[in-house]
C-alpha cells in the first residue's frame, strides 16, 4: 500500500445550493467511516468528476444525483481548487485506500424551483445509493459548525467566497 503522503487527491466538485431567502441546502449524510458524532454529519452536495468531464457539468450532475434538483441558476465559482486530507486513521478504508483526500472545485447556484423538487431519499439519475437521509435549509453562517471537522477549512473558504450571494 502506498504511503499516505504519496496518495493523490480525488478530483471532486461541490455545490452550494442557495434558496431565494439566502439559506443553504445541507444534507444529513447517510453514513460513513469518517463520522465522529451526530452533530457533524451535514454537508453540501459534492461528488467525483468523471474522466474528461467538465467541472460545471459534473456539479450539475452531482447535484441532481444527490438531491433531484435541476432548477438552478449559476451564481459563482471559486477559481482555486480547494483540498482537504482525510484522517490517516480512515485513509486506508475510504475510496479503497486510493486517495489521501479531495481536491474540489466549488460552485454556488440559486435554487429556482420549489422545495417539493428536492428528493434525497430517491435522488435523480437512478442507480445511485442515497447520499443523504434528510435535508434542511440552513443559514450560511452555521455551515462550518455542522461539517465534519477535517472539512472545516474548505467550508470556511466556501462560506467566505459565497457569503455575499446569500444576501442578494
Amino acid at each position: 500500500m502506498a504511503r499516505y503522503e504519496d496518495l493523490p487527491y480525488r478530483t471532486c466538485v461541490g455545490v452550494m445550493l442557495i434558496n431565494p431567502k439566502g439559506l443553504v441546502f445541507i444534507g444529513r449524510r447517510a453514513g460513513g467511516i469518517e463520522h465522529v458524532d451526530d452533530t457533524h454529519v451535514w454537508q453540501m452536495p459534492q461528488g467525483g468528476v468523471d474522466p474528461g468531464e467538465d467541472t460545471w457539468e459534473a456539479a450539475k450532475r452531482e447535484l441532481y444525483e444527490e438531491t433531484s434538483v435541476r432548477s438552478v441558476e449559476r451564481l459563482g465559482e471559486i477559481p482555486d481548487w480547494l483540498t482537504y486530507d482525510i484522517p490517516r486513521t480512515v485513509a486506508g478504508r475510504a475510496w479503497k485506500g486510493r486517495y489521501r483526500g479531495q481536491r474540489q472545485k466549488w460552485y454556488a447556484v440559486r435554487f429556482t424551483g420549489k422545495d417539493s423538487e428536492i428528493d434525497v431519499e430517491n435522488p435523480g439519475g437512478g442507480g445511485h445509493k442515497a447520499e443523504f437521509v434528510s435535508w434542511r435549509w440552513e443559514p450560511m453562517k452555521n455551515l462550518t459548525g455542522l461539517i465534519i471537522p477535517f472539512k472545516r477549512p474548505v467550508y470556511e473558504r466556501v462560506v467566505k467566497e459565497f457569503s455575499a450571494l446569500a444576501e442578494q
